[in-house]
């Protein structure tokens, strides 16, 4: 009896893994070069989808729901697959923007200024996402594009936050990793999911992360990690991109099922990894 209870439990197991393996083999990444002649400029984008929910979406029979992920400074937009394939795994259309390019200017902080100087970089990063979502929109046009799901790391965070507060209607969420600058959005119009570093490289602007009770009232859930601000990318390392990948999914799997759904807002504690080779910091 106890043996094949241990068959079973193995035969499951085996199950479980060849499903997981299955389903990353079965989501679809495509590089696409579109050039946007208004601004005499490259956006480069991208795209992850799960095969057979494409297949559906070619049909007409479902529409995709769009997830839209924007890099870090000097990380390339190929470098979020960890969450490009989460969001691809539960079916969404997720869509990673090159927002940099060598010619443009170094990313400065200037004190003092609004954002630190930067708001012309996140007009920039809109316009960039306005434009890729209307490319898109003729490629894939059964995905919703008028319910983003905005997601961003570092200067990517803030340009999701503040295309959030330039087009609150065309968000459904927001998930951000150690953005810096841009103030989260309180109006409580729509979920946010943001993981916070403990790095002393990076500190966050006074004012972006409200406190614990207007957290709870906004739908806001703060994640407070033992992570490197540099490591929140594919470069970092396997269990530090787990850990977020599992906050995730369970996130879009409270947020996903209904628009009702309660999200736990009590800020959470992730511990902290064996600590990797810290990378030189950059301007973020």
């Amino acid at each position: 009896m106890k043996r094949g209870i241990l068959i079973f439990l193995g035969f499951v197991a085996v199950l479980g893994v060849a499903y997981f393996s299955a389903s990353k083999w079965a989501i679809r990444h495509e590089t696409i070069s579109f050039f946007d002649a208004t601004r005499n400029r490259p956006v480069d984008v991208d795209v992850a989808v799960r095969r057979d929910k494409e297949m559906t979406a070619d049909a007409g029979m479902i529409t995709l729901p769009v997830a839209i992920i924007n890099h870090g400074n000097t990380v390339r937009f190929t470098e979020y697959s960890f969450l490009a394939n989460v969001f691809a795994a539960r079916g969404y259309l997720a869509i990673s923007i090159q927002h940099d390019l060598e010619t443009d200017a170094p990313l400065v902080t200037k004190v003092g200024e609004l954002y630190v100087g930067r708001l012309p970089v996140y007009e920039r990063g809109v316009a960039n996402i306005e434009f890729a979502v209307d490319k898109m929109k003729k490629i894939q046009p059964n995905a919703d594009y008028n319910h983003l799901t905005m997601v961003g790391h570092s200067n990517g965070g803030d340009i999701s936050m503040y295309f959030a507060k330039v087009h609150p209607e065309q968000i459904k969420k927001v998930v951000t990793l150690d953005n810096l600058r841009v103030p989260f959005l309180t109006n409580g119009k729509f979920k946010i999911l943001s993981f916070r570093s403990k790095d002393p490289q990076f500190k966050t602007d006074p004012g972006v992360i409200p406190d614990d009770n207007t957290c709870k009232e906004s739908g806001i859930t703060v994640v407070n990690t033992g992570f490197q601000h540099t490591d929140m990318s594919d470069r970092g390392p396997e269990n530090v991109k787990e850990s977020i990948q599992g906050v995730l999914d369970k996130f879009l799997n409270d947020t996903d099922s209904s628009s009702l759904a309660p999200v736990n807002t009590d800020k959470i504690d992730v511990p902290k990894p064996p600590g990797p080779v810290a990378q030189a910091p950059q301007p973020r």
